[in-house]
């Protein structure tokens, strides 16, 4: 773990806010930002001059390596309030465990933990005003990391930067999504960095997205890049199957990430008493699912989309229709999930974590 020296986070504050400026009403995913922002820098083998300033450009070299290179890895996480107004966080140490992970496999210097939830509490508590009750009311956290040695020799950057931004939201998908199962195109492969929340794999999946958008459909559910026989992941999020009452997940590999939802709703199954197995599907057994109607549900999971009902798929230019049902797995969950977030309901699991002033 890299040390860190000047431990104490400074703080310059804002002169006004600019919370009067949002509409609450009518938010958009990631488009408006609060009042604050940490950042720390890594220099001379060291994270240094851990600070909390006002959110604000930065000033960058042309010539930083994350231009060029891509190094660059980031977190979703998600701040609740309660209804007495007290502020919650879900499995944080999940996300601090991952980014510090998929650092590691783009070479970069993993951050202290200490100073990841103090800067997270304490920016938390600046911009709690930002932070609204209710269900779906959320703020969406963004902590991240990009390279900014200035040079574009081909080799791991010696400086970067670790940032924390923080966006309020409401749901990321409204109502049901359209999907298409890739024949072509690979979001990861073995050996690759696909378990890892790199930018670029975000980035290569923009071009097949946008080909699926333009045919009606709103995400992708990627295959293994060997065969593209295999069922992985579902565009930003990771993807359930409900085989009758069955839950059905693709296993974790190199190629999928750990969704912390994901983990959190078979943990839920498993508790409930809820069948659950974790193993590749393939596109053959998906369609022969929904021919003889032991297909029930698909959904998506993911921090930003919490859980998404899929309501088709499309395969080979022929699109496959969900069947509606009033007993949803989906809704079960994300009912569940949320009760728990929002601290509606026992957390038997230990998984909220509260934000409190010293």
């Amino acid at each position: 773990m890299s040390i860190i020296k000047n431990h104490s986070i400074s703080v310059k504050h804002i002169e006004k806010s600019r919370i009067d400026e949002v509409d609450f009403n009518h938010l958009i995913f990631g488009e408006d930002f609060t009042d604050y922002m940490f950042e720390c820098d890594f220099k001379n083998g060291s994270w240094n001059n851990p600070t909390i300033r006002p959110f604000g450009n930065l000033s960058i070299s042309p010539a930083a390596k994350v231009f060029h290179y891509g190094q660059a890895v980031f977190e979703g996480m998600k701040a609740y309030k309660d209804d007495q107004g007290k502020i919650w966080l879900f499995r944080p140490e999940d996300n601090f465990n991952r980014i510090n992970k998929s650092s590691k496999r783009l070479a970069i210097p993993e951050f202290p933990k200490e100073i990841f939830f103090e800067a997270l509490e304490s920016i938390l508590l600046l911009d709690k005003d930002w932070i609204k009750p209710g269900f779906g009311n959320s703020l969406y956290i963004r902590p991240f990391v990009i390279a900014t040695e200035s040079g574009v020799s081909a080799s791991p950057s010696n400086e970067y930067k670790f940032m924390i931004l923080c966006s309020p939201a409401h749901a990321y998908y409204n109502g049901d999504i359209k999907v298409v199962i890739a024949e072509y195109y690979s979001r990861a492969a073995d050996g690759g960095v696909g378990a890892a929340k790199a930018a670029g794999n975000y980035a290569a999946q923009f071009y097949p997205t946008n080909l699926a958008k333009e045919k009606g459909f709103h995400q992708v559910i990627w295959t293994d890049a060997k065969e593209h026989k295999y069922l992985e992941e579902a565009g930003t999020m990771n993807v359930f199957f409900r085989i009758n009452d069955t839950l059905v997940t693709a296993p974790i590999s190199d190629r999928i990430l750990n969704g912390i939802t994901r983990k959190s709703i078979i943990a839920l199954a498993n508790r409930d008493g809820i069948a659950v197995e974790e193993h590749r599907i393939t596109i053959q057994e998906l369609i022969e699912a929904s021919q003889n109607n032991s297909l029930k549900e698909i959904f998506g999971a993911g921090t930003a989309a919490v859980i998404s009902s899929i309501s088709d798929f499309s395969y080979q230019q022929k699109v496959y229709y969900l069947p509606k049902t009033t007993t949803s797995f989906a809704n079960m969950f994300k009912t569940k999930l949320m009760e728990i977030q929002y601290n509606k309901s026992e957390d038997t699991f230990g998984w909220r974590y509260s934000v409190s002033s010293k």
